[in-house]
């Protein structure tokens, strides 16, 4: 069964359509095209004609004439647009003039590197010239490193080898410093929050040792589809750049399916589990042979999900390979296996987290299942975006679960479907990022008096504290590093304390103990705690021990009829009040804060019915973040009107309602911000509301929301009140058996209090 007929079933399918919210249906777009721009080498041309390739997409044209005329851009075009050939073409054609010339690409990860040097291979190939092209990351061959540091024209890295791996041993990369003419760096979309941080410091070490070596490269940048390309373009490398967005690519029909899954309980406002619907619409693509991927939310999601349409494929063997689960955490060979399955058609059904979101070469899908939203409107188009033939036609499933988020989005389909994506918000000035990554450029190459350090603010300041603290030495105008530690290995650029890996071991056979994956330090609490059940591409493992301080978790493999989930426990503690303010006897505030998280206790769920079956106990030490905070305190003569158990479920409600509001009007993804309240909070010794930033350090979300606080608050009202249910439910201020029959009426008038 192709798409069109699966359609057409559907559509007189009444038990699904019942459910079935919105069915948008998107035209086709028709492909735009420009001529090759003069100025690009004349041999390029029939190697592109040989390719089927005659004239270039408009998108490409503006982007390939504004890098020849020595215009830094950001390209923003949907997936699968083509946006590779916006660099490699004036890359190819530098280096074609002058085979000194070089360059360096910056993918967000290693997959995506050897995915798309794949693509720049076959394009060199077939022009039989010499241009060499190395990947270099942590798997690069210690034999081949020399090489690729020699004679590379274009260097394929990830920002992580970038930070560890070439800057702090420039001297080895003299050729590439020297003779850098271009810097390329993809999906430029990913880099917020800690991440993008980290990336424009990065950026502003590499800049810093390209004016030492004198070379003064350009910047050609590439994202999806957000808000703010220019602006987060020009925050990450620190000058203005041309914005290209004129898209040129055709894209095949597509349907859009905003599915909200029956309601059970109407009282409660509970609906039927997100993880069975999506089971029935995913195993339904699977039966009918249409190639699909499904995107889940968190790893259990992805493991629950692939061993459920695992048994439905299984030959008497046993074998379901067909049926492949990808996440963080496989091993790169297991990743690598899964993609080649994908392109070749091995693989009928993927289910994965975010980690499949970016631009990797995983063939043309015909369908796409989101289970639940994933967090921000750009991630949701980029998910869909996986699915959809330049011609054909694709479908894409939304399933909504219970969260008021998903409810929210579900309900107000126009929200999704015409609201422009989200600003990607970075912070390259804060305090905890800026220092580390001063210390890597005062190791890299001593600073002189007066030195700027990119765009940062009050350089002096910070060299003279490293100074105080002995890690630099001030010598006739020049601060030398003088630790014995090397910087750049302290700090991880995906979060803002550099975390040590754990290793999983697969002890089933003690004889020939196995690793079978990885996780961070952050999550193994949850998930890799002793007597969790682990799941990995849907098998079952029992976790035996878990040694924190060796960063290694030993498990063995069961087959039992449950999983687990454990229960996260947060508390906060004051360090400093950085703005303070009352408005109509409500106290609000901005500040540091201490945020420790404990897991004391796991569920065991059953499969299938996902019944829980028991509870079991979790030993393991607490773990501490500082970030940034800010808080609503309420006016005593509001909250003396409520009893305790009263004030507590509206207080619920509110905090459940600021985490449907704060991640769409903050632009960022729900889980970079937490909101939660306390009827006697040990900041404030009242009953108080408070929303941080959910990583170390924070990246300004807290002081966004500062300044936007009566608006937030606001739109919760408006929420609370346009929601049709009687005593609240999932998706306002939460459901009746959470917040109690009170609770609705009762955040609505906090809500009223704090915003008179």
């Amino acid at each position: 069964m192709n798409v069109e007929q699966l359609v057409s079933q559907l559509r007189c399918d009444t038990t699904f359509m019942e459910n079935v919210v919105r069915w948008e249906e998107l035209p086709p777009r028709m492909a735009q095209y420009a001529p090759f721009p003069e100025g690009l080498d004349k041999r390029l041309v029939p190697v592109l004609g040989k390719r089927g390739i005659h004239q270039l997409y408009t998108h490409q044209a503006s982007a390939v004439e504004k890098v020849l005329a020595g215009r830094d851009v950001v390209v923003v075009t949907p997936t699968a647009s083509g946006k590779t050939m916006c660099y490699n073409l004036p890359v190819l054609s530098a280096i074609l003039e002058n085979e000194d010339a070089r360059a360096l690409y910056l993918f967000p990860t290693k997959a995506l590197s050897a995915d798309q040097v794949s693509e720049l291979y076959e394009l060199i190939e077939e022009m039989g010239v010499d241009i060499k092209t190395y990947t270099y990351d942590g798997d690069t061959p210690g034999a081949a490193r020399k090489a690729v540091r020699q004679a590379g024209h274009i260097v394929v890295t990830n920002p992580d080898m970038l930070h560890s791996g070439i800057l702090p041993h420039h001297t080895k990369w003299v050729k590439l410093f020297e003779n850098l003419r271009y810097i390329v760096i993809d999906e430029i979309h990913t880099y917020r929050g800690v991440f993008g941080s980290n990336l424009a410091n990065v950026l502003r070490r590499l800049l810093r040792l390209c004016d030492f070596y004198g070379s003064h490269p350009q910047f050609i940048l590439c994202s999806a589809t957000i808000a703010n390309p220019q602006e987060l373009a020009q925050t990450l490398i620190g000058r203005p750049v041309d914005l290209i967005d004129n898209n040129g690519a055709p894209m095949g029909a597509r349907h859009f399916v905003f599915y909200n899954p029956p309601v059970i309980n109407r009282q409660l406002g509970i609906r039927k589990g997100v993880l069975p619907e999506t089971r029935s619409i995913a195993g339904m693509l699977l039966k009918n042979g249409i190639q699909t991927i499904t995107f889940c939310k968190s790893r259990l999601q992805v493991e629950v999900l692939t061993r459920y349409l695992k048994d439905m494929v299984r030959d008497p063997l046993g074998n379901a390979g067909k049926v492949r689960g990808y996440r963080g955490g496989y091993l790169p060979t297991q990743r690598r296996d899964i993609e080649r399955g994908l392109r070749a058609g091995q693989i009928d059904a993927v289910i994965s987290t975010n980690a499949l979101e970016l631009g990797i070469d995983i063939g043309a899908l015909d369908a796409c299942v989101l289970c639940g939203y994933p967090g921000t409107i750009a991630s949701a188009w980029q998910q869909a975006g996986r699915a959809g033939r330049r011609k054909g036609t694709s479908i894409v499933f939304f399933v909504a679960s219970s969260s008021a988020l998903d409810q929210y989005i579900v309900n107000h389909p126009d929200y999704f479907l015409h609201k422009s994506p989200e600003n990607a918000l970075l912070n390259p000035d804060n305090l905890y990022i800026l220092l580390s990554h001063f210390k890597c450029a005062a190791f890299e190459l001593p600073f002189e008096d007066g030195e700027a350090f990119g765009n940062s603010p009050a350089p002096e300041q910070l060299l003279e504290y490293l100074t105080e603290e002995s890690i630099l030495r001030h010598v006739d105008g020049r601060y030398h590093w003088m630790a014995e530690d090397f910087p750049a290995a302290e700090i991880s650029l995906r979060s803002a304390s550099a975390e040590e890996n754990f290793v999983i071991v697969d002890v089933t056979n003690p004889a020939s103990p196995r690793v079978i994956g990885e996780m961070d330090r952050y999550t193994v609490p949850m998930l890799l705690h002793e007597n969790a059940i682990y799941m990995h591409e849907g098998q079952q493992y029992q976790v035996e021990k878990l040694d924190f301080d060796a960063c290694k978790a030993f498990i063995h493999s069961v087959d039992t009829g449950y999983y687990t989930d454990a229960n996260l426990n947060v508390n906060l503690a004051l360090l400093d009040v950085e703005k303070q303010e009352e408005h109509q006897g409500a106290l609000l505030g901005l500040g540091e804060v201490k945020v420790s998280t404990l897991v004391t206790m796991f569920k065991k769920i059953r499969f299938d019915t996902h019944e829980t079956l028991g509870f079991g106990h979790v030993r393991l030490p607490e773990m501490e973040m500082h970030t940034t905070a800010m808080w609503w305190t309420l006016p005593d003569d509001l909250a003396n009107q409520f009893d305790n158990d009263t004030l507590k479920n509206g207080m619920m409600g509110v905090a459940n309602l600021l985490r449907i509001v704060a991640p769409l009007y903050l632009m960022c993804a729900p889980q970079d911000v937490a909101v939660v309240y306390q009827v006697k909070s040990p900041i404030t010794e009242k009953p108080t509301i408070i929303l941080y930033d959910n990583c170390p350090g924070g990246v300004g979300l807290a002081h966004k929301a500062y300044g936007m606080q009566l608006m937030l608050l606001d739109r919760c009202l408006n929420i609370l009140t346009d929601c049709p249910c009687e005593a609240g439910c999932p998706s306002c201020a939460g459901p009746v058996g959470e917040i109690g029959l009170t609770g609705k009426q009762t955040a609505e008038n906090i809500l009223r209090g704090l915003t008179k």
